[in-house]
């Protein structure tokens, strides 16, 4: 299992969280190999933790950051990258994690015999795997998608939420041709939703593409025994993910003033990892609270009365919104947020509120804060589909039987 990002904790983002249960899944009936690249800051406590959950750690250095350089000097090393980028099809992202001697190693082990199959833990990892492995040494291979960055970035674009844009339409096309060329060479393809299989489809129709959702470990996100009503208010997730910053910005700027209005006492923690600076920011605003990493997430999430999720990009089926299900606290989350959810089809029972205007968060998150029946309603009947649909177990089960079916 390749995965460029440290899949350790389970609880820092949804690369992490989805990588780790599904390995946790696979060591149980398969000598496993992680080959991960741990942030400098990574505790060594963490690395020796995740060692026990695999047969193999092999780990190597991200690459440092380049030192930045004045004037034409950092034009024309922004102009290197671009080139080679567009020269080689290949997102600039994925060349600067780039490792020479993890490629190096991989190319040792696929040779000597000692690898049945690879998995990357997200397209960035794609990068890694030649077409030889499969063709010569018999290797089969399996990209764990997560989500598009192509599709996710004409999204970004499309909403205004890019960081930059003239960048990123410069990019479009080499992350077309990028999700191209691995739809055409992998053996098959794990997506978490059908949409994300349909957008691939689109790159390539005769892709093998197997959708295989999240899942929540339901020991870690209990039921709660008792609604703490109130006007908390809770969103979760790595907090220097772009996707997640952009949904607390909106939700702090936009719609906060206008809850507060009707609803003073109204407060919003921010809770996950890594906070930047941007977002550690917004707990100047009134009732905003950025707490950064928290030893129990699910001990927030049960004191709060709403977990919100105002998501405005990205794709794929998202953890956050699982485990705040899973933990028995009511959802009011955009289409994002909600999507590969049957959230309020006629006919089934409702599990979350949707919302995607400041106005439609008002009036959802109004609703909930006043009817505490409607509040465990929600709870209910979200953890329902949660219990039968989307536990790691039968994402892992199914994630084993696209990698040796």
């Amino acid at each position: 299992m390749i995965s460029s990002t440290f899949p350790y904790p389970p609880s820092l983002g949804g690369t992490e969280i989805r990588t780790f249960n599904l390995l946790k899944y696979l060591r149980d009936r398969h000598s496993v190999t992680l080959v991960t690249q741990p942030y400098k800051d990574t505790p060594e406590e963490d690395i020796e933790a995740l060692r026990g959950w695999v047969d193999e750690l092999v780990m190597f250095p991200l690459p440092e950051d380049e030192p930045k350089k004045g004037g034409m000097g950092n034009v024309l090393a922004k102009g290197g990258r671009f080139l080679k980028s567009i020269a080689t099809a290949t997102p600039p992202n994925v060349l600067h994690r780039y490792s020479p001697q993890l490629q190096a190693w991989l190319d040792d082990r696929v040779k000597s015999g000692n690898c049945d199959a690879i998995t990357c833990e997200h397209s960035v990892n794609t990068i890694y795997v030649r077409p030889e492995y499969g063709e010569k040494y018999r290797v089969k291979s399996v990209v764990n998608v997560h989500s598009s960055v192509y599709w996710g970035t004409r999204n970004f674009l499309k909403m205004g939420a890019s960081e930059n844009s003239l960048r990123d339409r410069l990019y479009l096309s080499t992350l077309y041709r990028y999700e191209k060329n691995y739809c055409q060479q992998f053996d098959r393809i794990v997506v978490t939703t059908p949409d994300d299989r349909d957008q691939l489809l689109q790159l390539n129709p005769q892709a093998n593409i197997d959708v295989i959702p999240n899942g929540v470990d339901l020991d870690l996100f209990p039921f709660r025994t008792a609604d703490p009503g109130g006007y908390q208010l809770i969103f979760v997730g790595a907090m220097h993910y772009t996707h997640n910053i952009d949904a607390v910005r909106f939700f702090v700027i936009n719609v906060m003033p206008a809850l507060r209005e009707r609803y003073p006492e109204a407060t919003f923690n921010i809770v996950g990892s890594r906070p930047t600076e941007e977002v550690v920011e917004l707990g100047k605003h009134p009732g905003v609270v950025v707490t950064g990493r928290v030893p129990s997430m699910v001990e927030y999430l049960h004191r709060s009365t709403i977990c919100v999720l105002p998501l405005q990009t990205g794709f794929g089926i998202k953890n956050k919104t699982l485990e705040a299900m899973a933990a028995g606290v009511p959802v009011v989350g955009s289409d994002r947020a909600l999507e590969g959810l049957s959230v309020d089809e006629p006919g089934k029972p409702p599990i979350a509120l949707r919302a995607n205007t400041v106005e439609e968060y008002v009036e959802a998150i109004g609703r909930l804060f006043e009817d505490s029946t409607l509040r465990m309603e929600l709870a209910k009947n979200a953890r329902v589909p949660i219990e039968s649909e989307f536990t790691w177990e039968r994402a892992g089960a199914r994630y084993e039987g696209a990698i040796v079916g």
